[in-house]
């Protein structure tokens, strides 16, 4: 495995995230801090607890969750699909890199970042709201599984869509719809049981409960189903990318 060619790539898709800083952490921090203030406030003051969990620290793994999975795929699909607009991909193709390597770099500097910006908010709710971690290691879990998984999700993306509106189109329309309808803000407990079960086929349900589990000993679904679907949607869309790669869809054209 080229390690230099990993690093070479990965190196420089984290300097733009520097170059970027206010566009790649300061902007999502603000919106999540946003979202705590007003749910929180506005919800938070007619729901006092949830299962024992004062309302506003119920919803921060939601709120973690929510930028993770759409700065996972906005950081991966903006990474490939920019040298796709500028035709530098043909370069890095013809380079003496292997398929393996580039999807490496590319989805492994997109799911640091969505981390640590994951790591940030949870330090930045840590100062409206107590919060407790009570398994260290399934939280870390998660937060790495579920930002590598939406990273891959985020880099087929990229290289299925052919201009910057396409790019837009599936975080607008539906991860961010299923992050709020994923029990991010609310038990699904809550919802009458037709609508329970009809969440059930929401699959950020389970990355959301599995990850406040983690926190609080609070699970929708079973903290195992949780893990299950998390490492079934890392292996369908590792199939996808190595698909995309054995075929050249939309590389080499």
């Amino acid at each position: 495995m080229n390690l230099f060619a990993i690093r070479a790539i990965y190196r420089f898709e984290m300097a733009r995230t520097r170059r970027t800083l206010l566009q790649s952490i300061v902007s999502p921090v603000i919106s999540t801090s946003l979202y705590f203030v007003v749910f929180g406030a506005a919800i938070g003051s007619r729901i006092a607890e949830v299962d024992g969990v004062s309302y506003g620290a119920f919803i921060v793994p939601g709120l973690i969750m929510l930028s993770l999975l759409t700065q996972s795929v906005a950081n991966a699909s903006f990474g490939i699909y920019f040298p796709k607009f500028t035709g530098t991909i043909y370069e890095l193709l013809s380079a003496p890199v292997s398929y393996l390597e580039i999807a490496a770099s590319y989805v492994g500097a997109a799911a640091t970042k969505s981390i640590l910006l994951g790591l940030i908010i949870l330090a930045t709710a840590g100062l409206f709201v107590p919060i407790r971690v009570a398994h260290p290691f399934w939280m870390i879990l998660f937060l790495v599984l579920t930002a590598v998984t939406f990273s891959l999700f985020g880099f087929i993306i990229g290289i299925w869509a052919d201009n910057f509106e396409k790019l837009q189109l599936v975080p607008l329309l539906i991860i961010t719809p299923l992050t709020f309808l994923g029990g991010s803000f609310y038990s699904i407990s809550m919802l009458p049981p037709v609508w329970r079960t009809i969440t059930l086929f929401n699959p950020v349900v389970y990355l959301v409960s599995g990850f406040r589990w983690s926190f609080y000993d609070l699970a929708d679904v079973h903290v195992g189903v949780s893990l299950g679907m998390t490492v079934l949607f890392l292996a369908l869309f590792l199939m996808i990318v190595a698909w995309i790669f054995r075929t050249g869809y939309r590389l080499k054209t």
